[in-house]
């Protein structure tokens, strides 16, 4: 991932303008990776090192979106939908 991609993905799921450590951005940045390291695994299959990256930052993302969806549950389908997650 680029710094200027970062940089937007940060300005659009920031909540205030030094906002980049919420559970908005950080979800939003794991999804970015997540979505990267899928298109490198359906190249490099046995890229076993990769695949367990993949691993951990999709549990990583499992927990904060659970955090949110305790917290608060209409922000959490907000952020769901905005980053087409689940139907």
């Amino acid at each position: 991932m680029e710094t200027n991609e970062k940089k937007t993905i940060i300005e659009k799921f920031a909540k205030s303008e030094k906002d980049t450590g919420s559970v908005y951005v950080q979800v939003a940045l794991l999804t970015r990776k997540i979505e990267e390291l899928t298109e490198h695994l359906k190249i490099h299959k046995n890229d076993k090192s990769s695949y367990r990256g993949l691993r951990k930052k999709v549990g990583k993302r499992k927990s904060f979106l659970k955090y949110l969806s305790e917290r608060n549950i209409e922000e959490y389908r907000k952020l769901i939908k905005e980053l087409g997650l689940r139907k």
